[in-house]
């Protein structure tokens, strides 16, 4: 058995991004499960790029403030308590808009946790 218990603020956050990132999976030594925690000022984007996954599905969980998320047919908006799910191969861009009253903070999870499985998408070569 096995049993960890991580306090996310204790998670160094991860450099060169907008968004603040803390690989809290990574942290918990999870393998079959990506968990990552974001918090994103107004103007901030949640992926490095517009982006789709090959094998994995991916799942933001809002936990304060309303996330926006383009995708090639509308832009959600997702408050907080709502979950959005993008299926693999599901193009998905995940941000706060600059106008934006309050930061957002989110729980994202990905399934099966893989890397190199995200796919730069470009709504201009449809």
């Amino acid at each position: 058995m096995g049993y960890r218990v991580v306090d996310t603020d204790d998670v160094e956050p991860t450099a060169g991004r907008s968004s603040e990132l803390r690989r809290i999976g990574v942290e918990a030594g999870a393998e079959n499960v990506a968990l990552n925690h974001f918090r994103a000022a107004p103007g901030d984007q949640i992926p490095l790029m517009y982006h789709y996954h090959t094998e994995q599905e991916e799942a933001f969980y809002v936990l304060s403030g309303t996330l926006f998320v383009e995708t090639p047919e509308e832009t959600f908006e997702v408050p907080a308590g709502g979950l959005f799910v993008a299926d693999p191969e599901s193009p998905h861009r995940a941000y706060n808009p600059l106008d934006a009253a309050d930061p957002v903070e989110l729980l994202a999870v990905g399934a099966p946790a893989v890397t190199g499985d995200a796919a730069r998408y470009d709504p201009d070569d449809e």
